[in-house]
């Protein structure tokens, strides 16, 4: 799918598994500095990305070219993950990927937030989604603070 001219929305495979985990490492280092430093490799981020995310989840990735920007991962009707690099962000990226998920999850989407992740919140309050639940970090392995969102068709309105 093309979408703003030159970004297209396409399934993942195994091929983009290190590039992807580029951008996961990149995109949380620079967007979230509140979390404790990267433990894993990068060798170990995309074992994981092909061992853990490509066989559990739909996942989608924002290519322009052959240069993976972004990807987005889903898993029944819950957002596990929604990364751009940092040089791309706010260019409506993120936007065509979490449109893309919504196609496949059209009655419901739900996803976790770190509280401390203003922007992001912004981001999915922009397009539709409440807050369902917070939380104290003791569902997530940083243990921070996070909260739960819920998109619905009716909540777009």
């Amino acid at each position: 799918m093309n979408s703003d001219g030159g970004t297209e929305i396409r399934l993942a495979d195994a091929s983009d598994a290190a590039e992807v985990a580029r951008v996961h490492m990149t995109s949380r280092a620079a967007t979230m500095p509140y979390l404790p430093p990267q433990r894993q490799s990068h060798d170990q981020v995309t074992r994981w990305i092909e061992d853990v995310l490509f066989k559990e989840c739909l996942t989608w990735v924002a290519v322009r070219g052959t240069v993976i920007l972004g990807y987005a991962s889903l898993a029944g009707n819950t957002l596990e993950h929604l990364y751009l690099r940092p040089d791309v962000r706010r260019r409506g990226i993120g936007t065509l990927l979490l449109d893309e998920v919504r196609r496949h999850s059209p009655d419901e989407l739900r996803l976790h937030v770190f509280q401390r992740n203003t922007e992001a919140r912004a981001f999915y309050e922009r397009h539709g989604f409440t807050v369902l639940d917070t939380d104290d970090g003791s569902r997530n392995m940083e243990n921070l603070p996070d909260m739960t969102l819920r998109w619905t068709p009716r909540t777009t309105r």
